[in-house]
């Protein structure tokens, strides 16, 4: 059963985002479907990735204030994303998290949460 809260404050909060991140990113650039689409200085995407999330799970708006909304599938539209390859960032994210000190519920509710935006920056038919 989940405590009052939000899923920003049960998983840590910042630190926890940070890790999960920083956890993620080999992951993703170790990827043949996903990597490619990525630039070679992570690091600024990594920074956005952190303020995101932060965001998404219900932590301060650091996106938002920064970028303004956040309007993620215009921002993805340029980048051929497949089923296929929506599933890898998904994989990449439970691989990270699975790595990570959150409860497993948490874990599984994260992933949740992020499928219907990984699913929904769909825009390209398998090649």
């Amino acid at each position: 059963m989940l405590h009052e809260g939000t899923l920003y404050e049960m998983i840590g909060g910042a630190d926890t985002v940070r890790d999960v991140v920083e956890k993620f990113y080999p992951k993703v650039q170790a990827n043949p479907l996903i990597g490619p689409l990525f630039p070679d200085d992570i690091r600024p995407v990594m920074d956005k990735q952190y303020m995101f999330l932060s965001q998404f799970f219900g932590g301060p708006a650091l996106y938002s204030d920064e970028y303004g909304h956040p309007m993620m599938r215009a921002r993805h539209l340029p980048f051929p994303i497949t089923p296929e390859r929506a599933q890898a960032w998904l994989n990449c994210m439970a691989a990270a998290l699975q790595e990570t000190e959150i409860p497993d519920h948490l874990k599984q509710l994260m992933l949740d949460r992020l499928a219907g935006p990984a699913n929904h920056f769909i825009n390209s038919d398998p090649s």
